[in-house]
């Protein structure tokens, strides 16, 4: 087993997303203690955010007249998606923000993608466990019902372009009991975490027994 954890929270050490992907990894390394990690968090060491379109660049130069900095961009490239390609288990912390996947995840999902063959599915049947958590609560009823652009797009490239095998973990509400206006959300906030950490240690075992 190879185990590929990503993380994008730019919360650090209070990191709603970070703290539930801990509880996957804690169930699957106590049982795989000798599984191999490989970690990598988007927003601690952000990807070069000029690196994408230089990568675009070089695919239509010849590989002798490509510049340095070119050959650099399509080593990352080819880097994100073989660490992508080699694992066998994948567990990705991506919260959302401003309704949408943060800059850190988008440059590394089209870096990944410029880094392989067009439509190679890189997760192909890989037990992949998604853990996105966000500010608000946007059900059916909330007043930003359909805001929420993360989960959406993070299904159609992680489940459907890079074919994984995946299961999602969500928790709504983490801003409760930080912004004052969601105050009177205490009692539900409190059942959401408590929900999306039994799913998280859940989901750990689930990929500890593959």
């Amino acid at each position: 087993m190879s185990v590929l954890r990503v993380d994008s929270s730019i919360q650090g050490p209070l990191s709603a997303s970070s703290e539930l992907a801990d509880l996957v990894m804690s169930e699957l390394t106590a049982a795989r203690p000798d599984a191999p990690v490989v970690s990598r968090h988007l927003a601690a060491e952000p990807l070069p955010a000029d690196a994408w379109p230089t990568v675009i660049g070089a695919a239509g130069t010849a590989p002798e007249d490509r510049t340095s900095e070119q050959e650099a961009a399509v080593a990352l490239a080819g880097e994100l998606a073989d660490e992508l390609r080699q694992a066998t288990v994948a567990v990705l912390a991506l919260p959302l923000y401003n309704w949408g996947v943060s800059q850190h995840v988008k440059t590394w999902i089209d870096l990944a993608l410029a880094g392989c063959q067009q439509g190679e599915p890189l997760l192909a049947g890989t037990p992949t466990v998604l853990v996105t958590t966000r500010g608000g609560a946007y059900g059916p009823g909330t007043p930003k019902h359909g805001w929420d652009h993360n989960l959406d797009y993070l299904r159609r490239i992680l489940a459907d372009v890079w074919q994984a095998d995946l299961t999602v973990v969500e928790r709504e509400f983490t801003l409760v009991g930080v912004n004052p206006a969601l105050d009177a959300f205490h009692e539900p906030a409190a059942l959401m975490k408590k929900e999306a950490q039994e799913a998280a240690v859940a989901a750990g075992r689930a990929l500890a027994a593959r």
